[in-house]
């Protein structure tokens, strides 16, 4: 049961866990500004300032919507399915 411990300390803590989010996304855009060398980028959005780091964080929130949206469509149940008697 330590995942729960933990998923109850992250929503305890949920401003700090913010801050530490965007400052990590803030260290990715400072990072590819100063240490990316775009001249050899493949596409157009590649040559932009920042692009990865915010590609990844949309992705990962699309991700998750999605996944709602999906489980929420039927594939989640409820916690009680097994203890019916049918």
């Amino acid at each position: 049961m330590k995942i729960v411990a933990l998923i109850e300390f992250l929503q305890k803590h949920l401003k700090q866990v913010q801050i530490v989010s965007l400052c990590s996304l803030l260290l990715l855009v400072v990072c590819d500004w100063l240490f990316v060398d775009k001249s050899e980028a493949h596409t157009a959005p590649e040559r932009y300032l920042a692009f990865w780091p915010f590609f990844g964080f949309v992705s990962c929130v699309a991700v998750i919507f999605i996944s709602r949206w999906y489980g929420q469509l039927g594939i989640m149940t409820r916690e009680d399915y097994y203890d019916d008697d049918h």
